[in-house]
């Protein structure tokens, strides 16, 4: 058992213990970079892994990041093998139908963004993370999300269901009239806003290269 003492030492030794598992599907796993850290583009409450196409690195390889809130080596090895499928396609099918036949090919199975290892798949990363030996880190714990203090009004009209958001600085004056009926708005309870972002954004274009004024992005 091999013993890392730091995290992209392990990661980059993973993707080589991986190689295997690809070649016999027919992939060649392209050059890449695997580090740990938060998604870019993603929520990082949400996302796992995220993948950088070939163009967005300045030493054109695929970069890989593996989020910090994985410590539990298989399950960054199911993770890794997922990002690595997006590697092979340089993130440019997303998770359309090229990227599900390789995933679907090396052993991953479910819906294409929650691509995850087959039972098969999974006893062979259990033999790999064995081999490599303790992912040298510990999990970052996310605390719950925070409500903000900031809320938001809304008044909606009685009959047509018209609604608008109403401005902190004019809420004081009440409800506008309704633009349709000619009555007083009702003033709805105020809406909070969290703090957080949980959002997943794919922006690579599908079937095919991106138009020239698009900027291709990285792959959850």
């Amino acid at each position: 058992m091999k013993q890392h003492s730091v995290r992209e030492a392990w990661l980059q030794d993973a993707v080589r213990h991986l190689e295997p598992v690809f070649s016999k599907a027919g992939y060649a796993i392209p050059p890449v970079r695997v580090s740990c850290g938060f998604p870019a583009s993603s929520s990082p409450r949400t996302t796992m892994g995220q993948c950088w196409p070939r163009e967005r690195s300045g030493g054109g390889v695929n970069e890989i990041f593996i989020s910090p809130k994985i410590d539990d080596p298989v399950q960054l090895l199911d993770t890794l093998v997922h990002e690595l499928c997006h590697a092979v396609d340089d993130c440019f099918s997303g998770h359309g139908e090229d990227f599900k036949g390789i995933a679907q090919t090396v052993g991953l199975e479910g819906p294409a963004r929650m691509a995850h290892a087959t039972e098969e798949l999974m006893v062979r990363l259990m033999m790999i993370s064995q081999e490599l030996g303790p992912y040298p880190h510990q999990a970052i714990v996310f605390p719950p999300p925070r409500p903000s203090n900031s809320s938001r009004s809304k008044a909606k009209c009685g009959q047509c269901g018209y609604e608008v958001t109403l401005l902190k600085k004019w809420a004081s004056y009440g409800a506008p009239i309704c633009p349709k009926d000619n009555i007083r708005m009702e003033e709805a309870a105020p809406e909070t806003i969290e703090n957080t972002s949980d959002y997943d954004s794919d922006s690579v274009a599908k079937g095919g290269k991106s138009a020239p004024d698009q900027i291709r992005r990285a792959i959850s």
